[in-house]
């Protein structure tokens, strides 16, 4: 399927691997002209080299965690002209029991998984508004609605993501800008399984068991997929979110959570 894509500016934020990777190679294989970034300026060059292939590619080395290393990104991204894309995907993840998490977990949880999208949807979406068109993608969790108790500051900040894409949709009206959220599902990235592989150490397991056991008895047992997903798996979601295509889809928190979440509505 054409999405349509072809002479727009992507910009995909925490996208050097895992989903927001897969997001910006299946924007650029559409036609987008993408933009990645990352922490680590190793990890964005080499991101651009790979990805490139597919489509022009730029990449921007930025901290957003801090205000700083969004105003970077903010300002790399303007020298090439307006974005008409925005996907919010930077964030992290910690297991940690709530009366263990301090203050400054739930701080830098908050700045990089929140905070960084809010900077990023503050400074392009009045582009967008002033030109009628753009689409803005926050990435969300099943956790947006499903929260685990061993990572309550990491499931506040998606759901938190959910209620401002909302928001911000309010102010679309008569527009044909869209902001909408992904739930994800559990996906298998390199985070999970570095995260994976430490736990697995600790608990005398492997990998493989610790993910049998995940979704036969534990927190994913919920799971229709009854796997973890893969990054491209999410990716084709959010390119058809990003897409003319899904002009009709606007303020929904769209689920590609693998039937994690049992509600209807």
């Amino acid at each position: 399927m054409d999405l349509d894509l072809a002479g727009k500016r992507a910009l995909v934020t925490g996208s050097t691997a895992g989903i927001g990777r897969a997001i910006a190679e299946a924007l650029a294989a559409e036609g987008a002209a993408v933009i990645v970034n990352g922490r680590d300026p190793g990890r964005v060059a080499k991101a651009v080299r790979d990805i490139s292939a597919r489509g022009p590619v730029t990449g921007c080395a930025a901290d957003l965690s801090t205000a700083a290393g969004a105003r970077t990104l903010i300002g790399f991204a303007a020298q090439g002209g307006p974005v008409d894309i925005l996907v919010n995907n930077a964030g992290t993840f910690t297991v940690k029991e709530f009366f263990d998490i301090e203050d400054a977990d739930w701080q830098a949880m908050f700045e990089l998984n929140v905070m960084s999208a809010v900077r990023l949807s503050r400074a392009l979406m009045p582009e967008m508004l002033g030109r009628g068109w753009g689409r803005i993608v926050f990435i969300g969790s099943d956790q947006s609605s499903k929260p685990n108790p061993a990572m309550a500051h990491y499931a506040m900040t998606k759901t938190a993501l959910v209620s401002i894409a909302r928001s911000l949709a309010e102010r679309t009206r008569g527009t044909a800008v869209t902001v909408n959220t992904v739930q994800a599902a559990p996906t298998w990235t390199d985070g999970v399984d570095a995260f994976m592989r430490r736990m697995a150490a600790i608990e005398g397991s492997t990998p493989e068991e610790m993910s049998k056991a995940y979704f036969a008895g534990g927190e994913g047992s919920t799971s229709l997929l009854a796997r973890w997903a893969r990054p491209g798996e999410i990716a084709a979601v959010v390119a058809f979110l990003c897409s003319p295509l899904a002009s009709a889809i606007n303020g929904a928190a769209a689920r590609a959570d693998g039937g994690m979440v049992r509600s209807l509505f």
